[in-house]
C-alpha cells in the first residue's frame, strides 16, 4: 500500500516497510517513541522500555528489515522521593492523610508524587518520558538512554553486551541526597523554610526534584588539569533535568560514563517558568564561537531560552540575560520542542529554528545572530490537524518536521527561507492509506531521515472502538531509493554504520531487484577513482555482498527448527528392525508437513522458488551461468576486502613508525605485516614501499615474531584472519591491529565481520587509540 500527497513543489510517497513489532504492552507518557543516532528506536511502554535496533545485515537475504529487539525494564520497587528522614517522613505522611482539613487530607491522599505505590489506587507502573544521547557516551561508543519511570525515578542504562541493559547510576536518588545536605535550599541565602510538618513545605520539598523531562546536549570538550599542571582535552555531555518547580539542573558527565565516578558536576539553574511541560538545548555556532541555552516550555504557554553557564568548556558562551521567544499565556500547553541548526541562504550564515507543538498548532521561531545582536522571528502554523497534536519529530538534516494527531494522519513540514524569515509547505501522509483505519500514539524519524516509525493500534471498525488494543511499531519510507544512493554517494559523514537507515533501503531495493543499478555502479566508481576514500570502497563491498545474498538459494525449510527424522530413519533402518505401516504413514506426513514449512518459510519469494525450480529441472549448463556469476561476485567481493585490509595496514604500519622508538617495545608482528603487504607482485603502492623501508631500516634486520602461548612455537604472518602455529594451534587475528588473540575472550564487530581483542593495562594509548576503532569493512562498532 503506498499513500500519495503532493503539494506546489514537493512529492511524498510513504511506503510500509515490514516487519511490524508487536508491544506486549501499551505505549505510556508523553512522546513514547525516540530514535537514536545509532538507530536504536526506544519506545515507552506500561512495564519496559522496548529498545529495538535496525540492523543492515549483508549476511541476511531475507528482504524485511532486521531488527534486534532488547527491553530495560521498570524497577520493581516504588521511587520515594528523599524528603527528610524516614521516620519522619512517615509520620507527617500518617498526620496529612488522617488531616480534618478536606484540602488537605484529599491533595495528599490523590498525589501520585506523594503516593507512588498507589495504596486504593492503581500503582504508577511504566515509564513516563526516554531521551538518548549523542553518539561515542557509552564505554562502546555509542549512545547512553536516560529513562524517567511513572513514579518519577531517573536512571541511565548503557547497552554493553547488546543482550542485557546495565543501570548505570540513579540520579534521582543522587539529587536527592545533595539536596538533604543543602537542607532544601538552592543557595546558601536562601531563607529557611518550615518544618517538615508543615504541607506546604512538604510539598515544595517534592516538587523541586520531580523530574518533568530530560535532555541531552551535543559532546563538548573540557580541559582536565594533570597532576603535572598539564591540561589534556576531555569530551564530556551535559544532561538537563527539568523539575516541577521550574527549576533545572544540569549534570556534567565525562566520556565515557562508566557511572557514578563519571560525574563532574551538577548545577542547578532557576528558570522562573510556572508549570514547566517541555525542555530542549539550543546550541548555536557564530563565527567559530558555540552558544548555548535550555528552551523551556510552559503548560500555560510561554516558550523563554534560559542561559547555561559552563564551566570549564572549551569554546562556549552563554547569553546574558533570558530570550522570551513567546510570552502570551494563552493557556495552550507546549507539548514537544525541537531545536534544529541550519543554513541561511540568503544571511550567508547558520541560524537555528525552534519548532514547538503547542494544541493543534506548530509554533515557529527563528533565531539569527547579525551585528545588530540577536534577531528573533516567531509565527505559528496553522490548520494543520483537527485534533491536538501527540507527537512531533524533525530531521535535523534538512530541517523537516514531522507532526501527527491521534486519527492517524501526519503532516510533513519543509522550512522555506524568504528575504524576511520563513514560510513553511507542507503536506498530509494519510497512514490509513498505508496501515488500514489505525490510531497514532507517537512518531520518530530515523537519523538520516529515511523512515518514520509510528505506535499504532486499531482503529474504528463500522463506527465502532476495537475491545482489545494492539500495539504496534511500524515503519513508513520517507526516500525513494535513489534519494538514499544519492545522499550516501554525497554524505559528508562517510561512515556507514551512522547510515543505516538508508543502506536499509539501497539493500530492500537490491534484494529484490536482484541487480545493482547501472547508474549507482557508474557514480560509485567515478568516486572511487577520484577520491579513493575507504568509505565508497566499503559502500563497494557492501552492494557487492548484498547483491551475493541476492543471487543466493532460498533456504527450503526453517533452519532454526531442529529435526527428529534422522533418529527415527536409523532405527527403521537398522539390521533387525522392519518398517511398519505405520512407521511408513508418519514418515510420509512428516515428509508433507515439512514440504509445507518450506513453502510457508519466512524471506522465501515466489521468483526465488521459480529459479530454483528451473536451475533443478534444467541441465547442467543451465545452471553454469549463475554460478559463474556467484564465483564473480565473490571474487570481487575478495578483492575489495583485501584492498581495505592492505589501506588499514598502511595505518597500523604509520602509527608503528610514528609511536616506537624501537620496534621491540610493540607487539604488532611489524615484520609479519610488512612481509604480507609486498608478497603480492601485482601491488605496487609506493607509499605503502617507502612506510615499509623506513620500517625494515628501524627494525634493523630483526624479526620479534609472535609465538604460541600453548607450545611456543612462531606463530607465522601467511593470513590476516588467523595464525597457525607449526603443531597445528590456531589463534584468530584481531583486524585492527593485526595481533593474535591468544585468549578465549574476545569482541567482535557489530555485523560479525571480524573480531577483535580487547585493551590490556600493558598497552601504550596509541595501541588502545587503534583498538577503538570501527570495523575496517562495514563501519560497525565493536563489542
Amino acid at each position: 500500500a503506498a499513500a500519495t500527497a503532493t503539494s506546489a513543489g514537493f512529492r511524498l510517497t510513504a511506503v510500509r516497510r515490514e516487519p511490524a513489532v508487536r508491544l506486549q504492552h501499551g505505549a505510556s507518557g508523553l512522546e513514547p517513541l525516540a530514535w537514536s543516532e545509532d538507530h536504536r528506536v526506544s519506545v515507552s511502554t506500561a512495564r519496559s522500555i522496548a529498545v529495538l535496533e535496525q540492523l543492515s545485515d549483508v549476511h541476511s537475504g531475507g528482504q524485511d528489515m532486521v531488527i534486534h529487539r532488547t527491553a530495560v525494564p521498570a524497577p520493581a520497587a516504588a521511587c520515594m522521593l528523599k524528603v527528610g528522614p524516614k521516620k519522619e517522613v512517615a509520620e507527617c505522611k500518617e498526620k496529612f492523610a488522617s488531616s480534618v482539613d478536606p484540602t488537605v487530607s484529599q491533595t495528599f491522599m490523590l498525589d501520585r508524587v506523594f503516593n507512588p505505590e498507589g495504596k486504593s489506587l492503581t500503582p504508577m507502573r511504566g515509564f513516563k518520558y526516554s531521551s538518548w544521547s549523542p553518539l561515542g557516551c557509552d564505554a562502546n561508543g555509542r549512545c547512553l538512554l536516560a529513562a524517567l519511570t511513572m513514579d518519577n525515578r531517573l536512571t541511565i542504562h548503557a547497552n554493553l553486551n547488546r543482550l542485557q541493559w546495565v543501570q548505570l547510576v540513579d540520579l534521582t536518588e543522587l539529587y536527592g541526597e545533595r539536596l538533604l545536605e543543602a537542607s532544601y535550599k538552592l543557595c546558601k541565602a536562601d531563607t529557611p523554610c518550615g518544618g517538615l510538618g508543615d504541607f506546604p513545605e512538604f510539598q515544595r520539598r517534592h516538587s523541586m526534584q520531580t523530574p518533568v523531562r530530560m535532555e541531552w546536549s551535543g559532546i563538548c570538550t573540557t580541559q582536565q588539569v594533570k597532576h603535572n599542571n598539564e591540561c589534556r582535552d576531555v569530551g564530556s555531555v551535559l544532561l538537563a533535568v527539568l523539575f516541577e518547580n521550574g527549576n533545572i539542573a544540569v549534570w556534567q558527565f565525562q566520556l565515557p560514563f562508566l557511572g557514578k565516578e563519571s560525574i563532574t558536576s551538577c548545577n542547578t539553574i532557576e528558570s522562573g517558568i510556572s508549570s514547566p511541560s517541555v525542555l530542549s538545548w539550543w546550541e548555536y555556532e557564530h563565527n567559530n564561537r558555540k552558544m548555548s541555552g535550555l528552551i523551556v516550555g510552559s503548560a500555560y504557554g510561554p516558550v523563554k531560552i534560559i542561559p547555561v553557564n559552563l564551566k570549564a568548556v572549551k569554546g562556549y558562551f552563554t547569553l546574558r540575560q533570558p530570550v522570551v521567544l513567546w510570552q502570551e499565556m494563552d493557556q495552550l500547553p507546549v507539548h514537544s520542542i525541537k531545536c534544529i541548526p541550519l543554513y541561511h541562504p540568503y544571511q550567508k550564515c547558520s541560524c537555528s529554528l525552534v519548532v514547538a507543538a503547542r494544541g493543534p498548532y506548530v509554533f515557529w521561531c527563528l533565531l539569527l545572530i547579525s551585528k545588530a545582536g540577536l534577531n528573533v522571528h516567531n509565527s505559528h502554523v496553522t490548520g494543520l490537524h483537527s485534533l491536538p497534536i501527540v507527537s512531533m519529530t524533525a530531521d535535523k538534516q534538512n530541517g523537516t518536521v514531522y507532526t501527527c494527531s491521534s486519527d492517524g494522519k501526519v503532516r510533513q513540514l519543509i522550512p522555506i527561507f524568504t528575504d524576511v524569515a520563513l514560510k513553511f509547505e507542507h503536506q498530509l501522509i494519510k497512514l490509513s492509506e498505508v496501515f488500514g483505519c489505525v490510531r497514532t500514539h507517537g512518531i520518530a524519524v530515523s537519523p538520516c531521515g529515511a523512515y518514520l516509525a509510528v505506535i499504532t493500534t486499531e482503529g474504528m471498525a463500522n463506527g465502532l472502538h476495537p475491545v482489545n488494543k494492539n500495539y504496534q511499531v511500524q515503519f513508513v519510507t520517507l526516500k525513494t531509493f535513489e534519494e538514499a544512493a544519492a545522499q550516501l554517494l554525497e554524505s559528508s559523514v562517510q561512515n556507514l554504520f551512522r547510515q543505516v537507515d538508508l543502506t536499509d533501503l539501497v539493500r530492500w531495493k537490491i534484494l529484490k531487484d536482484k541487480h545493482i543499478p547501472q547508474f549507482l555502479q557508474e557514480a560509485l566508481d567515478k568516486k572511487i577513482e577520484s577520491c579513493g576514500s575507504t568509505y565508497f570502497w566499503r559502500f563497494k563491498l557492501f552492494l557487492l555482498r548484498i547483491l551475493y545474498q541476492s543471487m543466493q538459494k532460498a533456504p527450503s525449510e526453517v533452519t532454526w527448527r531442529p529435526s527428529h527424522e534422522d533418529a527415527k530413519i536409523l532405527i527403521s533402518d537398522s539390521p533387525g528392525m522392519g518398517s511398519t505401516e505405520d512407521d511408513q504413514e508418519e514418515g510420509t506426513s512428516k515428509q508433507a508437513s515439512k514440504q509445507s514449512l518450506g513453502d510457508t518459510g519466512k524471506g522465501v519469494d515466489i521468483d526465488d522458488t521459480a529459479e530454483d525450480s528451473l536451475h533443478q529441472s534444467g541441465t547442467d549448463g543451465g545452471r553454469e551461468p549463475m554460478v559463474e556469476k556467484l564465483l564473480e561476485i565473490q571474487a570481487q567481493i575478495e578483492a575489495v576486502e583485501m584492498h581495505l585490509t592492505r589501506e588499514h595496514m598502511k595505518r597500523v604500519l604509520g602509527e608503528v613508525y610514528l609511536h616506537t622508538w624501537i620496534t621491540e617495545n610493540t607487539s604488532i608482528p611489524t615484520r609479519g605485516v610488512c612481509d604480507f603487504l609486498m608478497s603480492d607482485d601485482g601491488y605496487d603502492d609506493r607509499t605503502a614501499r617507502v612506510l615499509i623501508g623506513h620500517i625494515l631500516k628501524k627494525m634493523n634486520k630483526q624479526t620479534f615474531p609472535e609465538h604460541c602461548s600453548l607450545c611456543k612455537e612462531i606463530l607465522p604472518f601467511t593470513d590476516r584472519k588467523q595464525a597457525v602455529c607449526s603443531n597445528g594451534h590456531i589463534w584468530l587475528r584481531c583486524f585492527l591491529t593485526y595481533q593474535s588473540c591468544q585468549s578465549l575472550v574476545y569482541r567482535r564487530c557489530l555485523l560479525h565481520d571480524s573480531i577483535a581483542r580487547h585493551p590490556t593495562p600493558e598497552d601504550p594509548e596509541w595501541i588502545k587509540r587503534l583498538l577503538q576503532g570501527p570495523c575496517t569493512f562495514c563501519d560497525s562498532p565493536v563489542f
